[in-house]
């Protein structure tokens, strides 16, 4: 269903313009964004945008609300047909924090099927994006959805999904970045009380962590040409992403690094984290299943076989249908356990 962009041939000439008008690119990630010496931003239109509307078959309802009118901080809600009270799923889109947005054609076709297939209403995030603005502003972001969402459910005026899903049956999830934006807010929701929202637990899916020191599979594993995610790609992500002068060490990048609060010490809900064996983060995402267990923290893991990154959004070969629907099976057992 992701449906294919016409490239305009004007395209180069008004970026050779831009060139001109904003200085120098000083960080660029072919096809997807460029930055330039005075701050301006480019983000070449690479997947399609779509509205709020599924096929009948599906049989999910969706629309899009706004959250926060200042930051222009949205959400899609994926409302499946169903006689009983659904999970309620708050889900953060991937792109490395820069890139990305829930209306994307990729991610709009594999939540209306993980509603519909996995049984939960699904309330995907528009969060802010860096270089513009950087973290924590989307770890902010969700935490005030999750905030917003508590308050309408308690003035009850959104019966159209409040009185639908199971508001004692909440988790967070995301697929890299959003993995990675999933697990901080949890974090931080700690110390906040989102009643009558009840959080239950968090589905990291091929989380994006980073560190100095790099692991066996971000040295070693052979990306295709097409690959979602390469380490030059994931070291600009985290130049633009993490506070100005901030090296991939940082705890939001690093949890398990010397800087971060000790896990034992940190709230952490019940874990899914769903790992690529293809994936450069393949390592680091095993390694961050080890340091929860060694914290006491229930975690559980899968690894899915002969994909990469990102493979239920940006994948369309067989084996990334089988795993797709592989990762939805095992989403549905772990928000119904």
């Amino acid at each position: 269903m992701v449906t294919a962009i016409a490239v305009d041939p004007s395209l180069s000439l008004e970026i050779g313009r831009a060139s001109n008008q904003h200085g120098a690119a000083i960080e660029e990630i072919q096809g997807l964004i460029k930055v330039y010496k005075d701050g301006h931003v480019e983000r070449p239109q690479i997947v399609a945008c779509l509205g709020p509307t599924l096929p009948p078959e599906f049989g999910v309802t969706t629309k899009d609300v706004v959250v926060d009118q200042f930051t222009n901080v949205w959400a899609r809600f994926y409302v499946p047909k169903s006689n009983r009270k659904l999970p309620l799923v708050v889900y953060f889109h991937g792109g490395g924090f820069c890139v990305g947005s829930a209306a994307w054609s990729c991610y709009h076709e594999f939540l209306g099927k993980l509603a519909a297939k996995a049984g939960c209403l699904i309330v995907s995030v528009n969060y802010r994006l860096a270089p513009e603005n950087r973290l924590p502003a989307a770890y902010e972001d969700g935490v005030k959805c999750v905030m917003w969402l508590k308050q309408e459910a308690l003035k009850g005026s959104s019966e159209w999904w409040s009185k639908r899903c199971d508001l004692c049956n909440v988790f967070l999830a995301g697929d890299s970045a959003g993995a990675n934006i999933a697990h901080n807010v949890a974090t931080r929701l700690g110390s906040e009380n989102p009643y009558p929202l009840i959080l239950k637990g968090t589905i990291l899916m091929q989380p994006f962590f980073g560190g100095e020191t790099r692991t066996d599979s971000e040295r070693n594993t052979v990306q295709s040409p097409g690959s979602a995610l390469s380490l030059p790609a994931s070291d600009t992500y985290w130049r633009l992403a993490l506070p100005c002068g901030a090296n991939r060490d940082h705890p939001w990048c690093n949890p398990l690094g010397k800087g971060s609060s000790k896990m034992a010490e940190t709230r952490v809900l019940p874990t899914l984290v769903c790992i690529s064996e293809m994936d450069i983060l393949r390592d680091r995402n095993l390694e961050f299943c080890i340091g929860l267990g060694k914290a006491g923290k229930k975690v559980e893991h899968v690894l899915y076989k002969g994909v990469g990154h990102a493979f239920q959004v940006l994948s369309k070969s067989q084996i990334s249908h089988t795993r797709t629907n592989e990762m939805i099976t095992h989403v549905k057992a772990f928000v119904y356990r």
